[in-house]
């Protein structure tokens, strides 16, 4: 196999951390919406837990798309 072909095998491999980074945050949200609608005066004292879960979800998505780019251009 040609190494040129080979690394963008794995950047393709490694931007499906993004994928998963995506549903992660909509599950995010969608559960953060589900609870405010069900207990609406609970909902602002767990918007920092909204906000921190979405940084780290988002934060995971951004270290695969890193790991792509190193493969692509440094590897």
């Amino acid at each position: 196999m040609d190494v040129e072909a080979a690394k963008m095998i794995g950047a393709g491999i490694a931007t499906l951390g993004m994928a998963g980074a995506a549903l992660g945050v909509s599950n995010i949200f969608a559960n953060f919406l589900s609870g405010a609608l069900r207990n609406p005066s609970a909902a602002p004292s767990q918007t920092g837990n909204l906000i921190f879960g979405m940084a780290m979800t988002e934060a995971l998505g951004i270290f695969s798309f890193l790991v792509a780019l190193i493969l692509l251009f440094v590897a």
